[in-house]
């Protein structure tokens, strides 16, 4: 019987109905533990506070069968648990924005790197975000393959550091009587979300900064970053630093002055000058970060008084003087046929043919002219006249398509003219930098009077330059004749494709044979200076340009690829002379320099003469040295050159001759081959000396150029 009673009992035991009544109990048991724990990672409020209570008042003897009950709303709980709902839904809508904005800012990425037109729906999503897009690792290494990215991912640990699960965290009430067990538990949801925030950040899906990474506003709360006021600068007022320029004739010592100023005041300073207002720098990591905060559409400082000149005349504007699309859409015209490879390989036979012809007139005037010495014919000369010829030459036969004869005995009086025009604009315009162009205008000052005359001048030679061209160009087509296969100029280009008006044709021209003369024509005398106090310097330059055109058989393009000490020796020059000495910009957002805030706007100067010459970014600053600019892949990696180790972001920003991105100089790709291909043949017909060896005295007229044009001794080889 009793065993009988045993299977009885467990068959009982067995059963469907007993196996769930004992699930229930365990489920039952764990209720408990897992309310607490979900009421205080999510922020959820708990129906009894307390076991004790529970026990008392639901769980004791007599208590099966009677519902207890609830404890009334609490309706301040209630509204901050719909606050919390509320942000997690707009993190969540923000989450999506920025998705759009990741996928819209890739898009418009290599639409703008195809030259696409750009999607609205992509506009639109950009916008949402207002911009702020913090791309991932895996996509910023597109966009951006030169910057360092560190991706450190979401760490579950982390979002749990800032919970407290102790013992206390379940106690009854503190002291005043408050529930410590939901204050406790709305801080812990409350810092959960914080991390979970700071996790959707770390992986770039936030509109918030990266962490490690404090947005200006934050650094300038928690007192890490000085304001603009306590920049250095020079004087508060404006007028009273004009008097003191023109009373110590700075404008012609420009670039000294700036040099002497970063001495006294530091790596940054501020400037007020009549009605300009510009912060000064020197060090790459500061243009590093000033060119990271230019924006699409970049702008430098107008120069007022050629746009007004335009203004009173009603001509176009060039792409100088232009911002905003309007300038991006003339731009990318323009890159097509002066700036991209494919230009650069159909205009480089012109330049070659100009660079030797200059050779052979200065070959023929050493032979009639020159004194035997050594068996060789030499002559002494200043060949400053001569190199603006060049550039002038060299420059109508790129952008015309024309020879106009400059190398001739008897050159035309109608380009000497234009030459001494280009001179007298760019002396006119530095002191009317700082003076209001239209009271000039209106009043008609002799300066402005003088000034505007240059212009018309330079515009109405290019002007019948343009016409000539359009008519050689419309007689050609009519006629069926071909160009035979050379190169017919930048305006041929341009009118045959017919996407920029006439007008814009005019404006653009102009502005690049205006801007190509004296810039090109003045680095070439610095450079025949420094070749020539420089014999081992030189003749190492020689050897590797005779080694290297001897093996490109006349090809242009080759030769200038196989002697890199010649593009080094473009480069170390206008290091020590740099042309411009600033490039200007204005951030389009609140940027940090030298710990002190810069609010969005402010116009920026990178300062290129001090910058060339400090110790801080070049070793031995004064010697003149090519190799010094050799590309990182021929030496080891990370060998420091210039001060700066090679790799680091700062040592891309140590050479701004050109500009920088997309708003560099739009003449650059004529400028170089034209320098790099007439020091070439100079250097394959002749030996370059100095007769003096001194430092030559230099003056600053909105170009940096030599007080006294060095002379040159040319020996024949």
């Amino acid at each position: 019987m009793s065993a009988q009673r045993n299977r009885s009992t467990l068959a009982q035991r067995c059963t469907p109905s007993s196996a769930m009544e004992s699930l229930g109990r365990v489920k039952k048991s764990l209720q408990k533990p897992v309310r607490k724990l979900t009421g205080c990672v999510l922020g959820q409020k708990e129906k009894r506070l307390c076991s004790g209570h529970r026990a008392a008042r639901g769980r004791g003897p007599g208590s099966q069968g009677r519902k207890v009950p609830l404890p009334p709303k609490d309706s301040a709980a209630a509204c901050s648990y719909q606050a919390d709902l509320d942000k997690e839904r707009k993190l969540r809508e923000a989450m999506n924005a920025q998705k759009n904005a990741e996928r819209a800012a890739m898009r418009a990425h290599f639409r703008r790197k195809y030259q696409l037109s750009e999607d609205p729906q992509d506009s639109s999503h950009l916008r949402s975000v207002r911009g702020k897009v913090v791309l991932p690792c895996e996509l910023s290494k597109i966009i951006y393959p030169e910057a360092q990215t560190k991706d450190e991912g979401f760490n579950l640990l982390s979002a749990f550091q800032g919970l407290n699960f102790g013992p206390d965290v379940f106690s009854a009430k503190s002291r005043n009587g408050t529930d410590v067990c939901k204050m406790r538990s709305m801080r812990g949801a409350q810092a959960c979300r914080q991390v979970l925030c700071t996790g959707f950040t770390q992986r770039g899906l936030s509109l918030a900064q990266t962490p490690g990474k404090e947005s200006v506003g934050q650094k300038k709360r928690n007192g890490h970053i000085r304001n603009f006021e306590e920049i250095p600068h020079t004087g508060r007022n404006g007028w009273v630093n004009m008097l003191k320029y023109w009373r110590e004739d700075r404008f012609r010592n420009l670039h000294k002055h700036m040099e002497k100023t970063f001495q006294e005041l530091g790596p940054i300073y501020r400037e007020r000058l009549g009605t300009q207002n510009s912060i000064n720098i020197m060090l790459p990591a500061d243009i590093s970060e000033l060119f990271r905060s230019e924006g699409m559409h970049p702008e430098r400082m107008t120069l007022e008084a050629w746009a007004t000149h335009r203004e009173a005349r009603k001509l176009c504007k060039g792409i100088f003087l232009k911002n905003g699309e309007e300038w991006r859409a003339d731009r990318l015209l323009l890159n097509k046929e002066v700036m991209m490879t494919a230009a650069v390989r159909r205009f480089l036979p012109l330049l070659n043919e100009v660079a030797k012809d200059f050779c052979e007139m200065v070959s023929g005037r050493v032979e009639r002219k020159g004194r035997f010495d050594g068996g060789k014919r030499s002559l002494t000369m200043d060949p400053s006249q001569d190199l603006f010829r060049f550039a002038l030459e060299a420059s109508c036969h790129v952008l015309y398509g024309e020879r106009i004869g400059l190398f001739s005995s008897s050159p035309s009086m109608e380009s000497l003219k234009f030459i001494s025009a280009v001179e007298r604009m760019l002396s006119t315009t530095l002191p009317l930098l700082f003076l209001p162009s239209r009271l000039l205008l209106l009043i008609g000052a002799p300066q402005w009077n003088q000034h505007a005359m240059a212009w018309d001048h330079i515009f109405s030679h290019a002007e019948s330059r343009i016409q000539k061209g359009y008519q050689r160009l419309s007689s050609a087509k009519a006629e069926g004749v071909s160009d035979g296969g050379q190169y017919p100029g930048v305006l041929s280009q341009l009118l045959h494709k017919g996407q920029l008006s006439l007008d814009l044709i005019k404006a653009n021209l102009t502005e690049l044979m205006a801007g190509g003369v004296d810039t090109t024509a003045v680095p070439l005398q610095f450079a025949l200076f420094e070749l020539g106090r420089n014999p081992a310097v030189q003749e190492k330059v020689r050897l590797q340009v005779k080694d290297s055109w001897a093996k490109a058989e006349g090809d242009p393009q080759r030769a200038l690829q196989g002697a890199p000490l010649l593009k080094g020796t473009i480069k170390e020059i206008l290091r020590l002379y740099p042309v411009g000495i600033t490039v200007q910009r204005y951030p389009i957002k609140d940027i940090v320099l030298q710990n002190y805030h810069i609010p969005a706007g402010t116009a920026v100067q990178a300062c290129l003469y001090p910058m060339g010459r400090s110790p801080e970014v070049f070793p031995d600053p004064l010697r003149f040295d090519p190799t010094r600019w050799l590309s990182s892949r021929e030496d080891a990696p990370g060998e420091r050159k210039g001060g700066v180790a090679e790799g680091t972001e700062a040592a891309g920003f140590r050479f701004l001759a050109f500009g920088f991105g997309s708003r560099q100089c739009v003449g650059r790709r004529i400028a170089e081959n034209e320098m790099q291909l007439l020091l070439m043949h100079i250097l394959l017909n002749f030996r370059v000396s100095v007769p003096s060896s001194e430092d030559v005295e230099t003056t600053y007229t909105l170009i940096l150029q030599p007080r006294v044009p060095p002379r040159i001794t040319f020996h024949k080889l």
